[in-house]
């Protein structure tokens, strides 16, 4: 027995366990059951030494305190109530249960048929009950003390317009770095070496993938392989246990707290549009059996589940329970964890209705009047695969949103696919077809052309198809439209040539992404040219394939990489919050970005719909209604070519001004240098970068 005084009535909030100094209350939300059990177990988590049930119910919040009980006591669930499937219902007493708001779980199911609320080997499989207790196989809940030292620690804060994100993963980052402490965790994350290779590079955040509690699939499990994405939610306010060091979850509040004494910030990738749970078939770990017809949408037969999210289920958001869970998990993470933002994987799944899609969708409009996640960015992924769910553009201000189209298009221009120009201008231009509307800042397209979900930057430019073999899915996986190319040689090759044009294509990539309006992001280890040879689905690889190598690091490319990231800061031109309009679609004729022919004039329609069109020049100014930003600087003018060699006739500077070239992609080593002339040559397959200056400027360089 666990000493502790008798349990008394509590209270029905806050949910979860929570200590006061005392006792640890305890409440539970679940609207269909008969009653809940609290399990609590022996301090080495091997003896279920006592059951107790709940006593009041306030709502469908059940509650209990529990004097004497402390951080540290282990403990899990139990919910009583019908196990009728064709009526949605699941309940099964003999599996132990996750609680949805424990803060720390002491590890992860391990996989048995025990874990199932059916008999997995009856012939009616769901429609049965399974009697085998899971104890054995499930985690235990860990009552924490959330208190901890932030030391003065202070957000950055960081505008968007002046936001480079870094996605990155714990393990994946760390793990090669032979140089770094306590690989594979948070605090190696925020190591000195880590956070040294972050600010030279010149990021302002890091996006990391799903940190919150997650599974390994079971097939994954048999096959030797591991979830290394996270996109397998099991808890969500816990951190993953096997990110963990001995500091537990302070571990993670030391990596917040050191990123931003770095001037870092930190978002997560959060995953609220399903569980770990799958489909009818899948096993019960926590909100199937505390309450299977509030968490899941059904289909209109209640036995199955809406499958919006092609994982087997999707969490129903238009429960207000539901509604409020994810609500807490956010508030929780941005108020005691300190985190800086969120990316919601599959967010249109969070916003659909039995009508689909809406954008005035309850958890949305929550997310926008709270005034905790007012301080912290939100980015939504605008697309799942259930009806209606690409909807790019849709999500309102103060949503970003990646966007695809930006990923896609950029990278066939320079594969040198025809009728890419105006698409390219499009992408340059901040996407305001998509999102300049509503009073959204031009910052709302997070523009990026590698993330954790596809190639890396040096496979797209060294494949042409997908190599994901080692998945052990006969290479069925992942996505067979990748935009890549192979220059000559599908992978790895010593061909001199080659491997100067896939140099080449690289850092055009790179340049693209930061010469654009909006806020670029950067997949983690792309700076350097790692590679996952051609693996464009490594979500099960937690190994060489799926982390980031640095042994073989590109460090001619990474800085190429800081030197573009510096150019971006040094032009507050590249990163305005209002979009830029050429005359058709400018305020009273005004003009702040000219679209222009190698030749110096105008494009014209026919020139727009030339589908042989291989480059295009744009002069960009500050954009109308804004102040200037430097006096220095009124102008950039850039020529992104995919074709032959040409010359490019430069606009006329004013008066004690002219032109200086600061970015060369064809000769990355070059120095600023001033052009004295009215043309200047660019080469082949580059882009080429100038800035309007004063000529006292010009004379210092």
């Amino acid at each position: 027995m666990i000493r502790h005084g008798p349990i008394e009535e509590g209270l029905p909030y806050p949910l979860g366990a929570t200590w006061d100094g005392g006792g640890v209350n305890f409440a539970v939300f679940s609207q269909h059951a008969s009653a809940i059990t609290l399990c609590l177990f022996s301090p080495d988590g091997r003896h279920e030494v006592e059951r107790i049930t709940l006593p009041e119910r306030c709502g469908h919040v059940w509650h209990g305190y529990v004097p004497g009980l402390g951080p540290g006591t282990l403990y899990g669930l139990r919910a009583h109530g019908p196990y009728r499937p064709d009526e949605g219902h699941r309940f099964n007493h003999h599996k132990l249960l996750l609680d949805p708001y424990a803060r720390l779980l002491t590890g992860a199911p391990e996989w048995d048929d025990a874990l199932f609320g059916y008999d997995t080997r009856a012939r009616h499989a769901d429609l049965t009950f399974d009697t085998r207790d899971s104890v054995r196989f499930m985690p235990r809940c860990v009552v924490v003390d959330p208190s901890f030292d932030w030391d003065g620690d202070r957000a950055p804060r960081t505008p968007l317009t002046d936001t480079v994100i870094y996605e990155a993963h714990v393990r994946g980052l760390t793990m090669e770095r032979r140089d770094v402490p306590l690989r594979g965790t948070f605090e190696g994350l925020a190591s000195e070496p880590v956070l040294d290779h972050l600010l030279r590079l010149g990021v302002t955040a890091i996006e990391l993938l799903p940190v919150q509690a997650f599974l390994d699939d079971r097939f994954l499990v048999e096959r030797g392989l591991r979830n290394y994405w996270g996109y397998m939610t099991l808890g969500f306010f816990a951190p993953e246990p096997r990110y963990l060091g001995a500091a537990g979850i302070d571990g993670f509040k030391r990596m917040v707290r050191r990123f931003h004494e770095a001037g870092i910030e930190v978002i997560l990738d959060v995953v609220y549009n399903h569980t770990c749970e799958g489909n009818q078939m899948g096993p019960t770990l926590s909100f199937r059996g505390l309450d299977n017809a509030s968490y899941y949408r059904l289909a209109e037969t209640p036995r199955y589940y809406l499958n919006d999210t092609g994982t087997g289920n999707t969490l129903n958001t238009d429960h207000p329970m539901v509604l409020r869970m994810v609500m807490d998990s956010l508030r929780y993470w941005a108020e005691v964890m300190h985190v800086d933002g969120f990316r919601f994987d599959l967010a249109p799944a969070l916003a659909r209705t039995p009508r689909g899609f809406d954008r005035n969708h309850p958890l949305i409009q929550a997310m926008r009047q709270d005034p905790v996640l007012a301080k912290v960015k939100l980015i939504a992924e605008p697309w799942d695969v259930g009806p209606g769910g690409y909807q790019l553009g849709a999500f309102p201000a103060p949503f970003l949103e990646w966007n695809d189209k930006f990923r896609d298009q950029v990278r066939r221009f320079w594969r040198g696919d025809p009728d890419m120009v105006r698409k390219l201008a499009m992408r340059l231009s901040g996407s305001a077809l998509k999102f300049d509307h509503d009073g959204r800042p031009a910052t709302s397209s997070v523009n990026f052309v590698t993330a954790h979900d596809g190639f890396t930057l040096s496979d797209l430019v060294s494949y042409r198809e997908k190599h994901n073999e080692a998945n052990g899915e006969d290479n069925r996986d992942g996505h067979g439209d990748n935009n890549s190319d192979n220059l000559g040689v599908e992978g790895p090759t010593q061909d001199r040539a080659i491997l100067a044009a896939r140099a080449q294509r690289r850092r055009n990539l790179m340049a693209t992404l930061m010469l654009s309006q909006g806020t670029p992001m950067i997949l983690a280890g792309d700076e350097i040219g790692n590679s996952q040879g051609g693996n464009n689905n490594a979500y099960c690889q937690d190994n060489p394939i799926g982390w980031v190598n640095w042994d073989s690091a590109d460090t001619e490319f990474l800085e190429f990489c800081r030197s573009i990231i510096a150019f971006r800061k040094r032009h507050p031109i590249l990163r305005q919050k209002r979009f830029l309009h050429s005359r058709s679609r400018s305020i009273d004729g005004k003009e702040d970005i000219f679209w222009r022919r190698a030749d110096g004039a105008p494009m014209t329609e026919a020139d727009w719909n030339n589908i042989a069109q291989r480059h295009i020049a744009v002069e960009l100014r500050t954009a109308e209604g804004t102040p200037p930003y430097a006096a220095r600087e009124e102008a950039l003018f850039a020529v992104f070519n995919v074709g032959d060699a040409l010359d490019v006739t430069l606009p006329d500077p004013p008066e004690g001004q002219g032109w200086v070239r600061h970015v060369d992609t064809a000769r990355p080593h070059a120095r600023p240098v001033p052009v004295r002339r009215g043309t200047i040559p660019v080469a082949a397959n580059s882009i080429v970068v100038l800035a309007l200056e004063a000529v006292g400027e010009q004379r210092r360089q």
